[in-house]
């Protein structure tokens, strides 16, 4: 037979709470968002209560919690002086509450608060943490070494929190070697990650070589560049100079029959 308090246990386990403890608000615990993207909070009341007034705050380092909007019948939607245009509500109502706060920046990272003031229990809090993310496009560098079968490949890529830089080449007879991650701490809070190797291998033609910059479950981001084998006497550059050494000759050869 189960104790009192395996029971309580199990409700909170289960998300369920008796009556008499504290209602249930439903939202999300953690929002994850892009700098400059435009985040949706939402809160919603899951039992039947008379709510008087619908809050949404934001807590400051010091322990002091700023109003940033509020709902309620009588006086409808009101967004406090130092926060419009930057909050705006979404569904306004006393049962389910959202709000969109506009081009989040890193000054707008952290808890949110939504509260239900009931008659006659009190406040009924819920609590969503904002955390920002940023990547930028990794860059991709090559340069020749030493030996003529090995090639230095290294690849940054910029973001919040740490990303992950891995390289990666679809030829089976090239391979990396000699790997090795750095990673420096940039004055605006990013992380610059560069990941260095040598590719070693035959090289019979064009080399495609490639890096890929992932950060939690934001989608990759992967840059490619082609790597031309010196032994088919082509490349960019000289590419271009042959095509302008064919173009001066007709012309040479137009201005001569004329």
């Amino acid at each position: 037979m189960m104790t009192q308090a395996a029971v309580m246990t199990m409700f909170f386990i289960l998300g369920v709470f008796p009556k008499g403890l504290t209602a249930v608000i439903q939202t999300q615990q953690t929002v994850m968002a892009a700098v400059g993207e435009d985040v949706h909070l939402s809160c919603q009341l899951m039992e039947s209560k008379e709510v008087l007034q619908v809050t949404w705050q934001k807590p400051s380092p010091d322990g002091k919690k700023k109003d940033l909007a509020g709902y309620s019948e009588r006086f409808g939607k009101k967004v406090n002086p130092g926060f419009q245009g930057k909050v705006e509500f979404k569904d306004a109502g006393l049962q389910k509450c959202s709000i969109v706060i506009r081009k989040v920046m890193e000054q707008d990272e952290g808890c949110y608060l939504c509260l239900f003031n009931t008659y006659p229990e009190g406040s009924q809090t819920g609590t969503t943490c904002l955390q920002l993310y940023e990547l930028h496009e990794p860059i991709l560098q090559i340069r020749e070494s030493n030996s003529t079968e090995e090639t230095v490949v290294s690849c940054s890529a910029t973001g919040r929190p740490a990303p992950t830089v891995t390289l990666n080449v679809p030829q089976q007879d090239l391979y990396f070697s000699n790997n090795s991650t750095d990673s420096v701490t940039n004055t605006n809070g990013t992380i610059t990650v560069t990941t260095t190797a040598v590719l070693s291998g035959f090289y019979r033609k064009d080399t495609q070589v490639g890096c890929a910059a992932r950060l939690l479950s934001v989608p990759e981001i992967q840059v490619f560049v082609i790597k031309r084998s010196s032994a088919d006497g082509f490349n960019d550059e000289s590419g271009s100079i042959k095509n302008f050494t064919l173009i001066a000759a007709l012309f040479m050869i137009v201005f001569v029959l004329l």
